[in-house]
């Protein structure tokens, strides 16, 4: 008896985690609601996240820009420059645990944006790096 309704329990809980599941272009989506609170017509842009992805910051010498750690292929492994750790691709294609987590995607921005631009990012800012990152299109 116990054990069965510990098995309705789990299967209860799992069904409302997977109403609430994050994709990343529900990520992108709420970013892009908060940009346009500053910016009206805001929309994200692969090819404004390219830009950001690429742009040489000048706060770093050993991090002056995101494909220093992250590569330029998304489908692939990073190495972390300093640390030397592994990072797993950015492309969901390849990671599908990749921005499904807001929590998880703010920790990342919080400490990258930090690291290589020398503040945090935009909301604007991160939801072209990730409309980016989704979409794969480097022009």
């Amino acid at each position: 008896m116990i054990a069965r309704k510990t098995c309705v329990a789990l299967i209860a809980l799992t069904s409302v985690n997977l109403a609430f599941a994050e994709t990343p272009g529900s990520i992108v989506s709420g970013y892009a609601v908060e940009a346009a609170r500053t910016t009206p017509g805001f929309g994200p842009s692969a090819k404004r996240g390219f830009g950001f992805f690429t742009k040489e910051w000048g706060v770093s010498q050993k991090m002056p820009n995101c494909t220093v750690c992250h590569g330029k292929n998304l489908k692939v492994d990073g190495k972390h420059v300093i640390t030397g750790k592994r990072i797993d691709p950015l492309a969901p294609a390849a990671n599908p645990e990749r921005f499904t987590s807001s929590a998880k995607v703010e920790k990342w921005f919080k400490r990258n944006c930090k690291e290589v631009a020398g503040r945090e990012c935009t909301a604007a800012e991160k939801a072209d790096f990730i409309q980016f990152v989704i979409q794969g299109d480097q022009s």
